[in-house]
């Protein structure tokens, strides 16, 4: 059994063999935590932590006794502590996307696990100082409910793969309502008063179905590289609004593809159907940094390094979603708002 396997348990918990561990070399741990309270600090971080147990080890017997334990394990993965004697709050990162916090008490020789909420409420009384009115949270729970989730760390940078995957295979689960929640998504797209994708012209899926035939059997008799100016009329009267393409060719792929996706739903042709949808007009990009001049700002000493880097991504994005609406044929100027 290995050391990481130890720590988190059967249950993903702290497992016994910590406490075990702990009972077994108690006064050496409490030991280790009174050093990382003689540091004066109020936080530590993982370097901060490892290299303080390293010279523990190198220069104490209780401390050369704790080195091939599960206690070593559980120091290696602390990414942080908060201290305020005598307590000391550990962040343990037991493996991508799992964590547990450990609060001790170093005089009582006691510990607890406690849930992040508590944990970060200690960092804030740190900082701030207790504080008897209420604290703003935001609670991000909602936008999770009954939502799948990813839990394999082999997941990682596959989000959109997975939802697509999910979509295509929900799309089309109970016959007939599928294709008609499409309808439905296409039809709510708007923009500054302006109608996309599609009009009340189009009331039911068949409808979808005979528009789009007729649409791309209109398109196809069109020079391929005009614009909407020039097919427009003809395409709203099939109940068809901006947002298909810039020109006649890419019209006709996105028409396409709509065609495929209501026939056989597939997660690569939905991925590259939505991808090309109007959707996203404003952004709001929230940054926690860019403080200049306060004393005790978390972050220090590269602040300023932080707002250059949001400033270079708001540019970035600008450029990205001026060029895709642009290719989607909108003519509506992107607008980002930063708050810091």
């Amino acid at each position: 059994m290995s050391a990481v396997t130890r720590i988190v348990g059967p249950g993903g918990g702290a497992g016994d063999s910590f406490a075990e561990a702990l009972a077994a070399h108690r006064e050496g741990f409490y030991l280790l935590l009174r050093r990382y309270i003689a540091l004066g600090r109020p936080f530590l971080l993982r370097s901060d932590l490892w290299d303080e147990f390293r010279r523990f080890c190198e220069s104490d017997p209780l401390g050369r006794g704790l080195c091939d334990t599960v206690l070593a394990e559980a120091v290696s993965r602390a990414q942080e502590a908060a201290i305020d004697a005598p307590w000391v709050c550990l962040a343990i990162r037991m493996r991508i996307g799992r964590w547990r916090y450990l609060r001790f008490h170093v005089e009582a020789m006691e510990h607890e696990e406690i849930s992040v909420s508590d944990f970060l409420a200690f960092k804030e009384r740190l900082v701030d100082g207790p504080r008897d009115e209420w604290v703003l949270e935001v609670d991000l729970g909602p936008f999770n409910r009954e939502f799948p989730r990813l839990r394999e760390a082999r997941s990682i940078g596959r989000g959109v793969e997975f939802l697509n995957r999910r979509l295509s295979s929900q799309l089309f689960d109970e016959l007939g309502k599928g294709d008609r929640r499409l309808l439905e998504f296409l039809r709510v797209h708007q923009c500054q008063g302006r109608q996309l994708m599609l009009n009340e012209r189009i009331a039911d899926v068949p409808a979808l179905r005979r528009a789009l035939r007729r649409a791309e059997d209109f398109l196809a008799a069109q020079p391929q590289e005009a614009g909407w100016e020039a097919v427009g009329h003809v395409l709203e009267g099939l109940g068809f609004e901006p947002g298909w393409g810039r020109t006649v060719a890419r019209m006709r792929e996105t028409l396409g593809m709509l065609s495929d996706i209501l026939e056989a739903p597939e997660p690569g042709t939905l991925e590259r159907f939505l991808g090309r949808i109007p959707m996203i007009f404003k952004l709001a990009i929230v940054s926690v940094h860019g403080y200049f001049g306060q004393s005790r700002v978390l972050g220090l000493p590269d602040t300023g390094g932080q707002v250059v880097y949001i400033l270079d991504q708001v540019r970035a994005l600008e450029s990205e979603m001026r060029a895709r609406l642009h290719e989607q044929g909108i003519d509506i100027e992107p607008e980002i708002v930063v708050l810091t």
